[in-house]
C-alpha cells in the first residue's frame, strides 16, 4: 500500500478528512458502530473491498484512535475490532452523509449488495422524530426481506455503546417495524412517515409499549 499522504492544510474539515477521507474507512465506521465485528464479518458486510486495504485502512483506524483490536474471553479465541470513544463520534457524520445520499437510492441497480442494517443509518433521524415523547425510548426492530436490524431511541446507548446493531434486538424490542425495503427507502427520503406507512398498510408496527403507540401514531 503506498504511504498515507495529508492535506497540509490547518483547517478542521481537511484535518477530518486526513483520518477518514480514504475510500472504506467511513463504511468500516458504519460497519463498527453496530457493534463489535470481527475482520471476517467485516469483509462479508464490505463487498469489493480486497483483504490489503481492509487491514490497512483498519490499521490506520487504530493508529488514529479510531478504533482498537481485542481478544474475545475464552472459549471464544477470535479478534474483533470495535470503535472507540472518537470512532462513535462520527456517528453524526454518517447520519448526515446518509441523509444527504438518500435521494440517490431511487433506483436499484441489479448489481448491488445490499445488507439490512445498511438502512438503519438513514432510518435513526426518522425514528427518533417519530417516537420523540415522554416515555417514548427504547428498542425498535426493523424487520426486511432482506433482514432485520435493531436501533435504540432515547436514553444511554447499551453496554457496546451502541445506537444501532445488526439482527434481532438481543434482548427484546419494544417495538417492531414490518416493512419492505422500498418503503424503507421512501421514510428515509421524507417522502412517507412512518404513521403514513401504517394507516396505508404498507408498515407493520406491533407491540404495546408508549414507543410503539408513538409510532403508529406519527
Amino acid at each position: 500500500m503506498p504511504p498515507r499522504r495529508s492535506y497540509d492544510q490547518y483547517c478542521a474539515a481537511a484535518r477530518a478528512l486526513d483520518a477518514v477521507g480514504d475510500r472504506w474507512t467511513l463504511l468500516i465506521v458504519r460497519e463498527l458502530l453496530a457493534g463489535p465485528r470481527r475482520y471476517t464479518d467485516l469483509h462479508a458486510d464490505l463487498p469489493g473491498v480486497s483483504t490489503d486495504v481492509l487491514a490497512s485502512r483498519l490499521k490506520d483506524m487504530e493508529q488514529r484512535g479510531l478504533a482498537t483490536r481485542r481478544r474475545l474471553p475464552p472459549p471464544s479465541a477470535a479478534y474483533v475490532y470495535e470503535l472507540t470513544l472518537r470512532g462513535r463520534e462520527l456517528l453524526p457524520v454518517l447520519e448526515a452523509l446518509a441523509a444527504w445520499g438518500a435521494p440517490a437510492l431511487a433506483e436499484r441497480a441489479p448489481t448491488d449488495a445490499v445488507r439490512a442494517h445498511w438502512f438503519a443509518l438513514p432510518l435513526l433521524r426518522c425514528l427518533a422524530a417519530a417516537g420523540a415523547g415522554p416515555g417514548a425510548e427504547g428498542v425498535v426492530e426493523v424487520r426486511l426481506d432482506e433482514g432485520c436490524f435493531h436501533v435504540r431511541l432515547g436514553g444511554a446507548a447499551d453496554a457496546d455503546d451502541r445506537t444501532y446493531g445488526d439482527g434481532p434486538a438481543p434482548d427484546g424490542a419494544d417495538a417492531a417495524l414490518t416493512l419492505d425495503a422500498a418503503t424503507c427507502v421512501a421514510v428515509s427520503r421524507g417522502e412517507l412517515t412512518i404513521g403514513q406507512g401504517v394507516r396505508e398498510g404498507r408498515i407493520e408496527v406491533s407491540g404495546d409499549s408508549v414507543l410503539a403507540k408513538a409510532l403508529r401514531e406519527s
